[in-house]
């Protein structure tokens, strides 16, 4: 229920504070006055758009707060879905800035707009005349049976569709993957045969390269390391070694006589061992170097192999030829393990599907009831509104296929005449028909409706007379199951309000520029206030003696 209601800096309101009740409060006002600009602060709070258009100062934030009494309406997992703390007594808080930026708050915690979105219909619901065209749209007329059956499972299916939706788009994709996994098999399967059948080994195409430039180059390599050899041992005493040799014993002989002596004799010495060093490791290369025109084509053959299967496949070494052929082998082993996956996947749909169908069953019934209590409920009441001679009714068809809704048709059929057949509500009811039917609709409704607040935003529209007072009889009789708020100019619709708020315009200093404005003020009004105001809306201001009486017979007060 809607307890209060605060807004400063919106449109025509610069600041105001209303104190809501239960029962049936009726709002009225001038023309102009600003009535529905209180539903357009409360649509901030419902999710709608913020637009700074609705500043009045420029300069200044726009605020609206409104607090709810929620209690027993199940909301604690829509606040535990947005992780936000829950309480009986809900706090909800809309701030437009003039940076144009807007915030959200939940029980004083900064909240998403999604999470006002989805508290709404659960909280309030505002309807005006130019929603009552939703009475011919399908979706709405399948709702409205459900709730009139006082049916809560539709959650339960829908949670059903979605996860056979979920399973069947998975298989759709498995078996997508499968068909081109199979279109791909046998290209794949020769590739990775190929890649196979060369055998190849992580760093061969290193090693092979390097053997490769050795073999090209063995000839080079042995007459250099026969030149070597052939200068430092030479013929006997004329090679490198043999000199060498006899100069070291000589420095050997004179090292005693001076130290720089014994220096060069040990540095002389050093050189000649790393020498012998140097000829060892030649003359172990020369043996090593075995050239073999056999096996210097097996590796240009093996090269070549490596090389075009590179180019083939676009890439630059051997290890990425490696890795895309276990690549190709996990690929293929998918073509193989995903039979299985499918098969399965399969028997998930078809139980899935098994529950969907029983679900959808229920609902049907349970439908097909409500549908036939709704035309009796609605009899009554319609003949109230002056259409004694109408018929409505709902259908329930089977569809096409399983949707969001179950596998129903509904439609509600009607004849506003004595005679002739039914038919789509769409085709044939006018706007004031509409008009009636909405209000019969949501009255029969909300018995069943854990729904706690209704607003009405002159869904009178077009009616008069004892119509009016039918509607106000309606308005006052819902209001003893839920709290009802209505924005109306009828006198006979606000004379069976238990509360009654006046909008009027008037004009203040804003701003910086201290500019003269025109503003709204909503004020409640006691019973005396309330005669005049109803004897306004019956003739004129100031309103007659004779509006006067009326009013108080309208209110049901003892005359004076």
């Amino acid at each position: 229920m809607l307890e209060t209601l605060h807004i400063e800096n919106y449109a025509l309101i610069r600041h105001t504070d209303v104190v809501f009740d239960k029962g049936f409060t009726v709002i009225t006002g001038e023309t102009g006055a600003g009535k529905s600009i209180l539903l357009g602060a409360l649509g901030l709070l419902l999710g709608q758009r913020a637009d700074t258009q609705v500043l009045a100062d420029k300069e200044r934030k726009c605020v609206v707060e409104a607090s709810f009494d929620i209690a027993g309406l199940g909301l604690e997992p829509l606040f535990a879905q947005y992780e936000a703390d829950y309480d009986d007594h809900l706090i909800l808080r809309r701030e437009i800035l003039p940076s144009a930026k807007s915030r959200a708050f939940v029980n004083d915690s900064p909240a998403s707009v999604q999470m006002l979105k989805e508290l709404a219909p659960h909280i309030l619901d505002i309807h005006s005349q130019y929603q009552t065209l939703t009475l011919t749209d399908s979706t709405f007329q399948t709702q409205l049976l459900d709730t009139f059956a006082g049916d809560s499972s539709l959650p339960r299916y829908r949670k059903l569709y979605d996860e056979y939706v979920t399973l069947k788009r998975h298989l759709e994709q498995l078996a997508a993957r499968d068909a081109q996994l199979r279109r791909e098999e046998d290209y794949d399967r020769f590739l990775y045969d190929e890649l196979c059948a060369a055998r190849l080994q992580p760093g061969e195409q290193q090693e092979l390269e390097e053997e490769s430039r050795l073999m090209e180059h063995t000839g080079t390599i042995k007459e250099a390391l026969s030149a070597l050899d052939a200068c430092c041992e030479g013929n006997g005493d004329d090679g490198a070694l043999s000199l060498l040799s006899v100069a070291r014993s000589r420095l050997s002989q004179a090292s005693s006589c001076h130290a720089d002596v014994e220096k060069l004799y040990s540095r002389l010495d050093s050189c000649m061992i790393e020498l012998q060093d140097i000829l060892s490791d030649a003359s172990s290369l020369d043996d090593r170097l075995q050239y073999s025109p056999e096996r210097q084509a097996a590796v240009s053959e093996r090269l070549d192999l490596i090389y075009r299967l590179e180019k083939k496949h676009g890439v630059e070494d051997i290890d990425a030829l490696c890795a895309l052929q276990r690549q190709l082998e996990e690929k293929l082993d998918v073509v193989g393990n995903l039979d299985g996956e499918i098969r399965s996947t399969m028997e998930q749909v078809d139980r899935a599907f098994a529950a969907l169908q029983q679900e959808a069953d229920r609902l049907t019934a349970s439908r097909k009831r409500a549908a036939e209590a709704l035309g009796k409920s609605l009899q009554p009441v319609l003949s109230l509104l002056g259409m004694g001679t109408a018929r409505i009714e709902a259908e329930v068809a089977p569809a096409a296929d399983y949707g969001p809704l179950g596998h129903d048709n509904v439609r509600l059929l009607f004849n506003a005449n004595k005679g002739g057949g039914m038919r789509p509500l769409s085709e044939v009811a006018s706007g004031g028909e509409l008009s009636r039917l909405m209000l019969s609709v949501k009255s029969v409704v909300t018995e069943r409706s854990l729904l706690p607040t209704i607003i009405f935003d002159e869904i009178d529209s077009g009616v008069s007379g004892d119509i009016s007072v039918a509607v106000g009889n309606i308005m006052r009789s819902m209001a003893q199951h839920m709290q009802v708020i209505a924005i109306s100019h009828l006198p006979q619709i606000a004379a069976k309000a238990h509360r009654h708020f006046k909008v009027s315009k008037g004009s203040e200093t804003m701003g910086a520029d201290a500019e003269e404005r025109t503003v709204s003020h909503i004020t409640e009004l006691d019973d005396d206030q309330r005669v005049t105001e109803i004897a306004v809306m019956l003739s004129s201001n100031p309103p007659t003696a004779a509006a006067l009486q009326t009013a108080r017979e309208l209110m049901a007060l003892p005359s004076r």
